[in-house]
């Protein structure tokens, strides 16, 4: 096998982090389980970085090797596959493919999409309908592949008009990368995070905390984020012309019908979903976990008379490989946790160091990061770990520090194969002009800060407010 010179380069890497913690008084203070925990970390890490093996494949690898040499029991590597949210996210797909086969997410976005009389409006109609979606389907990869009928039949409505063409190829991937963070399943990454911040501090994040939380910040995050993409892609006489979208136009490239008064199969799943939303919301007064509120969904929209969607159809788009790799990536987090390896990596972190420069540091390396690692839920995995455990030992609250660098992670629109959204846009079928990997470069370089200031922002000002501290509450 030849290998890449970037390829070389990480292998030299990680081999010589494994030969330096393997060399007796390179690392002191660190146990032996700790070495073997930091060793294959690092082989991970450099594996998902540049080799061309898939992220799972690496993960089960990596937590199958802590097992054996006993970092880790058995039961606490399988255990993680049966998390109360890796079934929150197995039965939210099941309700997204309930979803889909309707067509509701396609009726919303072309209601909103045909009230636009001028381009603007065009675009925060069409961010507002995408953010919506983070509800609806978990995954950005799923929401964007739900999105581009939608784009396509835009696209072909304004066929004259390429530069706006442009526009929306970069505004939905963007919207759907920068919305994610509205809802617990909007990314895999959301759930490793959750489940780092339980298993090493106690803290515990539900669907009704994630949201009061990150709703926020998605919705300003977004349509910021619109505006950057139209003034960097459009100029001012293609911006003033006016836009004019029926739903007859948007009609003729959807397969499902997107006016009209709503069928028996889509009122029943708009019916379920508002239903399952609520009680997600609700579950301070209920107290019924969201796992099992999404479970009786799940049932409910496979069931043969109210459901729209066969219980081996909606098991069919659940993304298994990504499920195995959130349950062997917390695995790998315990045992960093749980080896002490975790402690020992952030010992080195300087002391004293203001809330708002350690927050920084966070963002800033966590938008960043993508630029090594491209899967999102590898770099929460990498990242959260050592982040949490850093903000106990300098005061910082853990949450707000592990949400920060979770939400600032969110940000991948550098390069075409930064993100699948971003890919699949990058060619969307039928000729449809799209952005250049220049239009893309030109973004990022006013969105990448841009970004990154409005997580710091809202994790050292607006978060506190709504019950997320920066510092670390003293416990008596």
């Amino acid at each position: 096998m030849n290998l890449s010179l970037r390829q070389t380069v990480w292998l030299c890497l990680a081999l010589g982090a494994c030969a330096v913690l393997a060399v007796p008084g390179t690392t002191p203070g660190l146990g032996g389980e700790a070495r073997l925990t930091l060793a294959v970390f690092a082989l991970a890490t450099c594996a998902w970085i540049a080799a061309p093996v898939d992220d799972t494949s690496v993960a089960l690898g990596a937590g199958l090797a802590l097992t054996v040499t006993g970092v880790i029991s058995s039961d606490v590597l399988f255990a993680t596959l049966g998390d109360a949210t890796i079934w929150l996210l197995i039965c939210a797909f099941v309700l997204a493919a309930a979803v889909t086969r309707t067509g509701l997410a396609g009726r919303a976005a072309a209601f909103l999409v045909t009230g636009a009389r001028t381009v603007r409006q065009l675009v925060h109609l069409t961010t507002a309908a995408l953010v919506v979606t983070a509800f609806a389907v978990p995954a950005t990869s799923g929401r964007a592949a739900l999105a581009l009928p939608v784009f396509l039949a835009l696209a072909h409505v304004l066929a004259g008009r390429r530069r706006l063409v442009v526009m929306l190829a970069l505004l939905f991937p963007t919207v759907i990368l920068l919305s994610a963070v509205a809802t617990l399943i909007g990314a895999g990454a959301h759930l490793i995070t959750v489940g780092v911040l339980l298993e090493q501090t106690g803290e515990s994040l539900g669907f009704t905390r994630w949201l009061v939380l990150g709703l926020p910040l998605a919705v300003v995050s977004s349509h910021l984020a619109a505006e950057a993409v139209l003034l960097t892609t459009t100029r001012r006489e293609d911006r003033r012309g006016p836009v004019r979208i029926t739903a007859a136009e948007v009609q003729e490239h959807s397969a499902t019908p997107v006016s009209g008064p709503l069928s028996p199969p889509e009122q029943r799943c708009l019916l379920l979903l508002c239903t399952v939303v609520t009680l997600w919301c609700a579950e301070p007064l209920h107290g019924v976990s969201p796992a099992v509120v999404a479970l009786i969904g799940a049932v409910v929209a496979s069931s043969p008379a109210l459901g729209t969607v066969r219980m081996k159809d909606g098991l069919r788009s659940v993304p298994w490989p990504m499920l195995l790799f959130m349950a062997a990536t917390t695995a790998m987090g315990v045992a960093l946790v749980d080896s002490g390896a975790a402690g020992w990596l952030v010992g080195g972190v300087p002391g004293g160091m203001p809330p708002w420069a350690f927050l920084a540091v966070v963002v800033a390396v966590s938008t960043a990061a993508h630029l090594v690692l491209q899967s999102r839920s590898a770099r929460s995995s990498v990242l959260v770990p050592l982040v949490v455990a850093a903000a106990a030992g300098a005061g910082i609250n853990p949450v707000a520090a592990a949400l920060a660098s979770t939400a600032a992670a969110g940000f991948c629109q550098t390069l075409p194969a930064s993100a699948k959204p971003v890919a699949l846009f990058a060619e969307p079928p039928d000729g449809v002009p799209t952005f250049t990997p220049g239009d893309l470069l030109r973004l990022s370089v006013v969105l990448a800060p841009l970004s990154a200031a409005l997580v710091l922002l809202f994790a050292l000002a607006v978060w506190p407010l709504l019950g997320v501290p920066v510092l670390q509450e003293s416990r008596p």
